[in-house]
């Protein structure tokens, strides 16, 4: 029989999902074996692009290289988030691009990062999961996924695929959540009044439970939904589609974990 080249993927876990929510870790790699990848999960840490988006470009470059020579011998890099899949895919070329020994690696590099659910239907052509969630879903476009990558239509040609899930869309769902890693935290009182607008949002269209594919913006979203009394289930969309739903919601109280 002729051999089958099995594509070698580096998942990227990211800081948040290592730090909160390990299961949407476990998801990807679910995913991304059933469509035929070896997954390997090298020894990393940040992107780099809190550094970056706060103008430290030499902390940036030497975490870039870090993930450069921690996934050297991958085939592909794979993140389940499009803000640190756009931080790699986009902008390690520039850091690097004034230094003639790293410009051409770092281009290369970037060439072979992909967001998760991108990855899945515009790489390995994935049309379909084998998942069961009988809910009615929103989901939220976050802005690094959508404005960097494109992706919009990925994630739901796959939860349309999934036995018994309903997808409605929501008023403004390609409108930021406010969160913006740390523009949440310089300013406070304008991304609350944009999180604010998502929420009403959000519990408007009536579904109960969102969805989206960057935890930053899920962790925001929950907190705020969470604070304001409205009860909506909030998951990555990797949970749904392996399924992983047995975990307790993103922002659940610590008693629903027991």
């Amino acid at each position: 029989m002729p051999h089958i080249h099995r594509p070698r993927v580096g998942l990227f876990v990211t800081c948040l999902v290592d730090l909160f929510r390990p299961s949407v870790g476990f998801a990807a790699v679910k995913l991304l074996e059933d469509a035929g990848c070896d997954v390997t999960v090298p020894p990393q840490t940040c992107c780099g692009q809190p550094a970056f988006n706060s103008g430290d470009r030499a902390d940036a470059r030497a975490l870039a290289l870090q993930a450069m020579d921690a996934f050297a011998s991958c085939d592909y890099i794979v993140a389940p988030s499009g803000s640190c899949g756009g931080m790699m895919a986009k902008h390690y070329p520039d850091l690097f691009a004034d230094d003639p020994n790293l410009a051409q690696r770092a281009q290369d590099f970037s060439g072979k990062c992909h967001e998760l659910v991108s990855f899945l239907t515009d790489v390995l052509g994935v049309t379909s999961v084998t998942a069961h969630f009988p809910h009615e879903v929103t989901y939220h476009d976050s802005c690094a996924g959508l404005r960097e990558l494109g992706i919009a239509s990925q994630p739901r040609k796959l939860l349309k695929s999934i036995e018994g899930l309903e997808l409605t869309e929501m008023k403004e769902c390609d409108v930021c959540c406010g969160f913006g890693g740390t523009f949440a935290v310089k300013y406070g009182e304008i991304s609350d009044a944009i999180v604010r607008k998502k929420i009403d949002n959000i519990t408007q269209s009536g579904a109960p439970v969102l969805l989206a594919g960057d935890l930053g913006c899920l962790m925001n979203m929950a907190g705020k939904l969470t604070r304001e009394g409205r009860v909506v289930e909030v998951r990555h969309i990797a949970e749904v589609l392996a399924g992983f739903t047995q975990e307790p919601p993103i922002g659940a109280p610590k008693e629903a974990e027991l």
